[in-house]
């Protein structure tokens, strides 16, 4: 039990780094297509299904995060579609970048401080 509720918040971390990691690549699906007549930008849809859960679950430890996984999906949102059917705006995909960018690291740090309370755990048994 101990041990479960120890690395319930360290899966779900692992779990957003994975939709961090492949929100990145989707951006950089994005911009690389820029130019590209027809392509419609994609995004990653992972935030909304954890909400869901914890706010079903009430607890870290008891959701069950490997039924949860990031997906690429079509943007629906209201960019301008340019005459060549095309609705990447580089602006906003280089903002997207850098905000990935921040979550990404700010992730990494709390996985780095959950791994330092669990070894402060397991050395004071």
């Amino acid at each position: 039990m101990l041990f479960n509720r120890l690395y319930s918040n360290t899966n779900i971390l692992e779990k957003a780094l994975d939709a961090s990691w492949l929100r990145n690549d989707t951006i950089a699906d994005n911009i690389a297509n820029v130019d590209t007549p027809g392509y419609k930008r994609k995004e990653v849809e992972f935030e909304k299904y954890l909400e869901k859960s914890m706010a079903f679950n009430k607890s870290p430890s008891k959701v069950n995060i490997e039924n949860i996984q990031p997906r690429m999906v079509m943007a629906n949102d209201k960019l301008q579609t340019r005459m060549d059917e095309n609705n990447v705006d580089i602006d906003v995909e280089m903002t997207e970048m850098a905000k990935n960018s921040i979550r990404y690291n700010t992730l990494i740090s709390q996985v780095s401080a959950e791994f330092k309370r669990i070894n402060i755990v397991l050395n004071s048994r």
